[in-house]
């Protein structure tokens, strides 16, 4: 079991017989009374967030969630990966994948978290490198104020990019927020 003082980001709980992790947390020791902490919590199964405050000291239980590193192959309306150990092969919906799709290109390596033999999600890597597709071109002059622009990635996603990115080049975005980084 783990204590509110293990509470990190990242960390996987399990609370009322479902799946969350911990995405926020705030340990607070108000002036009168008890301390407590504060934390949103995303349910790993619908991927909803949800607010909670635990009392310190309060205890909750560790979830059986193991997570396993599969390739990515393709598409065809389910989602196919591949486990590089066993070969063995699994296909998820895209309810599973969710808005990860935007993200995943042939053969990248992602973690599938699985609970009692099911997937609850699939964790990507924090940055991806993917190509522009379609981006109108910038206007010489008009970057004084760091203007961006809509662009249209390989995968499908739409990202706002700088103006002197152009249609052709690699860029780097953020899985997280789904934010340009940098170009490639």
């Amino acid at each position: 079991m783990y204590s509110t003082n293990d509470f990190k980001n990242g960390l996987k709980i399990l609370l009322d017989g479902k799946p969350y992790a911990i995405t926020y947390f705030q340990h607070v020791k108000p002036g009168k009374g008890g301390a407590f902490v504060r934390t949103k919590i995303r349910n790993l199964r619908d991927g909803s967030v949800i607010e909670r405050t635990f009392r310190s000291g309060e205890k909750v239980d560790k979830p059986d969630i193991s997570d396993v590193e599969m390739q990515f192959l393709y598409c065809d309306g389910d989602y196919h990966f591949m486990d590089t150990q066993s070969y063995e092969q699994i296909s998820l919906s895209e309810k599973v994948i969710g808005d990860s799709k935007y993200y995943l290109t042939e053969n990248m390596m992602v973690k599938i978290l699985m609970m009692s033999g099911e997937v609850l999600n699939i964790d990507l890597p924090s940055f991806v490198n993917l190509k522009i597709t379609y981006c109108e071109p910038g206007v010489k002059g008009d970057t004084v104020t760091g203007a961006t622009k809509p662009a249209t990635l390989e995968t499908g996603a739409k990202v706002q990019v700088p103006l002197f990115v152009n249609e052709g080049e690699m860029v780097k975005i953020d899985t997280r927020s789904g934010e340009y980084i940098e170009r490639v």
